[in-house]
């Protein structure tokens, strides 16, 4: 992403839908997506550009505050899963140094890409869940 002097980058998030990487922006071709990580074990969030871990947050980015959160749009479906490809193995806090957290009382170790990949929102108990005929 490049700065232009004298005028920030705008950056318009979107919800990804994911419990580990809930925002992701893309901006000049560049992908921002913030991870979520288990707090207060670890800082609140960890911004990546394009899969790189760039800086630990201990607080929600301007925008992303909890009321307009909920008027985010959402990412398209090709776009979220090319933001979870980009993130694979990054989910656990520290994977992006190669030391994946393993802390006795930190939940890190169940940070999976396939939980990364489940959908955020209510989920369905097997009595909910539609049964076969």
């Amino acid at each position: 992403m490049k700065a232009r002097p004298g005028r920030p980058t705008q950056i318009s998030w979107h919800k990804v839908d994911s419990y580990i990487f809930p925002y992701a922006a893309r901006t000049e071709g560049t992908w921002l997506v913030l991870r979520l990580n288990t707090f207060p074990d670890h800082p609140l969030c960890t911004l990546f550009v394009d899969g790189q871990a760039v800086s630990d947050l201990e607080d929600a980015p301007a925008g992303l505050q909890p009321s307009p959160r909920a008027t985010l749009p959402r990412l398209a479906e090709h776009e979220r899963a090319e933001v979870l490809r980009l993130m694979a193995g990054l989910a656990p806090y520290g994977a992006e140094t190669g030391f994946p957290c393993t802390g006795d009382f930190c939940t890190c170790v169940d940070l999976t890409d396939e939980f990364a990949a489940e959908r955020t929102g209510p989920r369905q108990t097997s009595a909910e869940q539609p049964q076969g005929l």
